[in-house]
């Protein structure tokens, strides 16, 4: 995810993207993809441990709600 550009900044627009969670990884940050097939390193603390497949809602690359369990 880059961090800002001539449309929008994505820390501070009203944006949510749904992930599905593909890789677990330590330290709170997972590897996820958007449906279109856009991966991104998650910081998913927020919601919990997820499991992969968990479907969660991201903004700023930050996981701040579960959407669904795998």
């Amino acid at each position: 995810m880059s961090a800002c550009n001539d449309d929008h900044c994505i820390t501070c627009a009203d944006e949510g993207v749904e992930m599905r969670v593909l890789e677990r990884g330590a330290a709170g940050v997972s590897v996820c993809v958007t449906e279109d097939g856009g991966r991104a390193d998650v910081m998913t603390e927020l919601v919990g441990v997820v499991e992969d497949g968990d479907l969660v809602l991201v903004h700023a690359g930050v996981a701040i709600a579960r959407l669904r369990r795998a």
